[in-house]
C-alpha cells in the first residue's frame, strides 16, 4: 500500500485533538442535560443510570466493528485521518465509499500508483464534505423539528409518544431487510438476531431481570454472527 507523506502531518494531529475535545465536551453537555431533564420526564436517577449503562453496553458491538475496519484503513489514510473521520461519523463504509469515489474521479486507486499528497487531500476533503452535510442538516432541521414536536404534543401528546418508537422500528427494519438481500449468510444472521432478541425480551418480561434487557443487543449480535458462521 502506498501512503502519502501528508497522512502523518502535524496539522492533521492537531485536527484529531480538536475533534476529540469536541466529542468529550459534547458528551459532558448531553450527560448534564439528561440529568436536568430526568425530573421533568419522571425518570429516576436509578433509571437514568440504567439507561446510560445499557447504551454503553449496546455501543460495544457496533464500535468494535468500526474499530476493526478502521485498522484496515490505517495503511491508506494514516492514523490522524482515520481518527478524525471515524471519530466524527463512525461509518467506515461511508468513508471508504467517499474515498474511493474521490480517488476514482482522478483515475487513481487508493493505495496504488499515483496516490500522492494531492489525491490524499482530495480524498480527505471529500470525506469531510460528506460528513459536514450530515451535520449541517442536523443543525438546520433540529429547530424545525423541535417546533413541530411542540405543536403536535399540544394537539395530541399520544402521537409523539408513539411516533419516535415507530420511526426507529421502521428505520432498523428497513436497514436490516436491505442487508438480507445480499446473501444467505446475511439473511440467516438477520433472522437469528431477531429471534434471539425476541426471545430475550420475552424472557425478561417473565423474569423481570434487569441485566437481560441491558445485554440483549450484545447477546443478539453475537448469536447472529455465530449462527451465520455455522450456517455458511
Amino acid at each position: 500500500m502506498n501512503a502519502p507523506a501528508l497522512t502523518g502531518s502535524p496539522v492533521l494531529w492537531l485536527a484529531v485533538l480538536g475533534v476529540f475535545s469536541v466529542i468529550v465536551v459534547q458528551s459532558v453537555v448531553y450527560l448534564r442535560a439528561a440529568r436536568r431533564a430526568a425530573d421533568s420526564a419522571e425518570i429516576t436517577r436509578g433509571e437514568l443510570t440504567t439507561a446510560l449503562r445499557t447504551g454503553a453496553v449496546s455501543a460495544i458491538g457496533p464500535s468494535a466493528a468500526v474499530v476493526f475496519i478502521a485498522l484496515t484503513l490505517l495503511t491508506v489514510f494514516g492514523t490522524p485521518a482515520v481518527l478524525v473521520r471515524i471519530g466524527l461519523i463512525g461509518s467506515a463504509s461511508f468513508e471508504t465509499l467517499a474515498a474511493q469515489t474521490a480517488a476514482g474521479a482522478v483515475g487513481v486507486e487508493l493505495g496504488g500508483p499515483g496516490y500522492d499528497d494531492t489525491v490524499f487531500a482530495l480524498v480527505l476533503f471529500t470525506m469531510s464534505a460528506g460528513g459536514a452535510a450530515w451535520m449541517v442538516t442536523t443543525l438546520v432541521f433540529t429547530p424545525l423539528l423541535r417546533r413541530t414536536d411542540r405543536k403536535v404534543r399540544a394537539l395530541n401528546p399520544a402521537v409523539m409518544a408513539i411516533a419516535p418508537s415507530a420511526g426507529m422500528i421502521g428505520a432498523f427494519c428497513y436497514l436490516g431487510l436491505a442487508e438480507t438481500q445480499k446473501s444467505t449468510g446475511h439473511l440467516v444472521a438477520f433472522t437469528a438476531g431477531a429471534g434471539v432478541m425476541l426471545a430475550l425480551h420475552a424472557l425478561n418480561a417473565r423474569l423481570r431481570t434487569r441485566w437481560i434487557k441491558e445485554w440483549s443487543l450484545g447477546i443478539s449480535m453475537v448469536a447472529a454472527l455465530a449462527v451465520a458462521a455455522a450456517a455458511t
